[in-house]
């Protein structure tokens, strides 16, 4: 939502500053020029991006449309969650956690946090390693490397709709010079004319660089840095995972093992140890 008002703010500011300053809106009125820098864009990035690029960019921009799942209830319920599977393996001993990371959907604990539920990777994250734990044949220090590695693979994956989008940002400023060019050569191949038709159509073709420079900045480039600042968020959650897990590896009580997972939030979203150990008595309650 806040991408829609930062896009009005952009068009109100622009396109009124032009209004002031006396400037006649038909001029900015070139569908054409705006068809060639546009369809230009697309399909430079269809022809620079593989099947799986572009569904991932398809994904990201719908998400923007909705607001960042990401908050402290979020954080609250994933701590809860952990809390409560830990508190359960250290009370009834590992293996009796082989049922709920067999089949999350069906285990009361997870059914308690249907938003963690709701987030198919970070649930099957949680299992996997959970299972892993359960087997016994792994030390800890084995198990951190391939976490490591894992949230590595997925900042990656993240990074594809961001590299994308900011290549076609790069792009845009010269394609609007393109676009411009053409207008150009179409005023040049119109010598004949009279001034004053000659100058109107300089001033149509040069309405393509303005577009080129307004949609890369204005437009295109705030939605790859908020794509950015959300996989950062998302990445949170699983280093929280990550560090609760390690810490109950390394023999922390499960209370002290959420601890150091709500330590590596950001101050925005970090509950405090009030809120989270009262979240967790509420939901055990309920």
């Amino acid at each position: 939502m806040l991408v829609l008002v930062g896009y009005l703010v952009v068009a109100a500011a622009v396109f009124g500053g032009y209004a002031l300053m006396g400037g006649h809106f038909g001029v900015l009125f070139q569908p054409v020029e705006l068809l060639m820098i546009g369809g230009a864009a697309v399909g430079a990035f269809i022809a620079g991006n593989n099947g799986k690029t572009i569904r991932a960019t398809a994904r990201e921009l719908m998400g923007l449309l909705r607001a960042s799942p990401h908050n402290r209830q979020h954080y609250m319920d994933l701590l809860a969650l952990l809390y409560e599977l830990l508190a359960k393996a250290r009370k009834d001993g590992m293996m009796k956690l082989e049922s709920d990371v067999d089949d999350p959907a069906a285990s009361e604990i997870f059914q308690r946090y249907p938003a963690m539920l709701a987030d198919a990777e970070l649930t099957e994250f949680l299992c996997d390693y959970l299972r892993l734990v359960i087997s016994g044949h792994t030390e800890a220090f084995e198990i951190e490397a391939l976490m490591d590695h894992e949230i590595e693979t997925i900042r990656h994956e993240g990074e594809v709709p961001v590299h994308s989008l900011s290549r076609v940002s790069d792009a845009l400023p010269a394609l609007g010079i393109v676009a411009a060019v053409m207008g150009v050569v179409h005023a040049l191949a119109s010598a004949d004319l009279a001034p004053s038709e000659m100058g109107a159509l300089i001033a149509h073709a040069m309405v393509g660089t303005f577009l080129g420079v307004l949609l890369a900045y204005g437009f295109v480039a705030p939605l790859a840095s908020v794509i950015a600042q959300r996989l950062t968020e998302n990445m949170k959650v699983y280093e929280c995972a990550k560090v609760t897990l390690l810490a109950s590896l390394n023999g922390y009580a499960p209370q002290m093992a959420v601890e150091f997972g709500r330590k590596v939030l950001f101050s925005t979203e970090r509950p405090s140890f009030s809120e989270l150990d009262g979240h967790v008595r509420e939901v055990k309650a309920r």
